[in-house]
């Protein structure tokens, strides 16, 4: 009888020792908005490094190679905090660019000279306004602190890019979508969360459809 309550009670501690790792695994769950938010910056980071590449490749104009080189410093250095944090949250991240920002990596694959400069200032311009939209929404609505945090750093970066590539864009002759007195993009009323699309000017029109290389693809979360 004595052994059978040495066992019971035995049972019970390690009931008491998992537990607390139980909710502690739980309490770092996180949401829909921070998970999304990781893989499409991450693939906005792929995109990037890729283009600055290409710029510096293929560029035709000294400010274009520049910027490029610029961008991917810049996405390689945040693409390791958003690993490290993804890591952290075991978030999986997508191992590749999303299918529209494949596709303007294979324009600017087939396009040289002036044409080529012309499509990765305007995909870039259009690319950085939704991911600041994006990262915006992460700000306000992420609950996720560290992901937060994470938006929080990006911003300025996401912002000072946007700068310049409008200055780039100004010396090329190329239009700009419209911006805030501030310089950055305005969300147009509504800012959406990772994974949608928006509906920015397109540089020289208007288009209803997702600006070339900035579609944040995330995949729709699963119904448990």
């Amino acid at each position: 009888m004595l052994g059978i309550k040495r066992l019971g009670l035995l049972a019970a501690l390690v009931l008491v020792g998992i537990a607390p790792a139980a909710a502690a695994q739980a309490a770092v769950q996180p949401s829909q908005q921070d998970t999304q938010y990781l893989q499409a910056v991450h693939q906005v980071n792929l995109f990037e490094i890729t283009a600055g590449d290409l710029a510096q490749q293929k560029g035709q104009s000294q400010g274009v190679k520049d910027l490029g080189a610029r961008l991917k410093t810049d996405h390689t250095q945040l693409d390791q905090t958003v690993q490290q944090t993804a890591s952290q949250l075991g978030v999986e991240l997508p191992s590749e660019p999303t299918a529209d920002q494949q596709s303007v990596i294979d324009q600017l694959n087939n396009a040289s000279g002036e044409e080529f400069d012309r499509l990765w200032v305007t995909s870039e311009l259009a690319g950085h306004v939704q991911a600041i939209q994006a990262t915006q929404t992460e700000i306000s609505q992420g609950s996720e602190q560290s992901v937060v945090q994470l938006a929080q750093t990006a911003l300025p970066t996401l912002q000072a890019h946007y700068d310049a590539l409008v200055q780039l864009a100004e010396q090329l002759g190329i239009p700009v979508p419209q911006a805030t007195a501030s310089g950055t993009p305005s969300p147009g009323g509504t800012t959406p969360a990772p994974g949608g699309t928006t509906e920015t000017p397109a540089p020289g029109g208007t288009t209803e459809s997702p600006a070339p290389g900035g579609t944040f693809e995330t995949p729709a979360p699963t119904q448990s």
